[in-house]
């Protein structure tokens, strides 16, 4: 499944917010910069790995205009529980029937320990205000990448 190439339109998507409001990309058009990141699975040591850089760096994203999003197949109340025990100060997206992720083009065919199954492909885009896809990172590495992704949108 080929992904969202730099400069095409973001697909929209709803999410929820910390305080259960819900929204839509859309919403943030004109208003701020988004960074959207595909994970696989809550609580998983690489997706633990990137949600805790996130956080940390989150007011230095804040401070730019910049909003982070999560997006992966796990449910709100798994969701809720990374949240609260991780500290996330961002949205997170149920993607549980995989819609987003097919429509970034970044749930396919992965391999581990020599075994080969579908899932979410560890993926981030980084979205203008005018709701362009600025920069594709595919097939990211969690320690560092929120640094990363930082200093792109510098």
């Amino acid at each position: 499944m080929a992904g969202i190439a730099e400069g095409s339109d973001a697909p929209d998507f709803s999410m929820r917010d910390i305080k259960g409001n819900v929204f839509r990309l859309s919403g943030l058009k004109g208003k701020k910069n988004v960074a959207v990141y595909f994970y696989p699975k809550d609580f998983t040591p690489g997706c633990t790995t990137e949600a805790t850089e996130f956080s940390r760096d989150y007011s230095k994203f804040a401070n730019a205009s910049i909003e982070i999003v999560g997006i992966s197949p796990d449910s709100e109340e798994s969701h809720d529980k990374f949240r609260g025990k991780m500290g996330i100060p961002y949205p997170l997206v149920a993607d549980t029937d995989k819609e987003v992720a097919k429509s970034y083009g970044v749930f396919g065919m992965k391999s581990f320990m020599g075994r080969e199954f579908m899932g979410v492909i560890r993926t981030t885009f980084l979205i203008d205000k005018s709701g362009k896809v600025i920069k594709v990172f595919a097939k990211v590495k969690p320690a560092g990448h929120s640094r990363e992704v930082l200093e792109s949108f510098g």
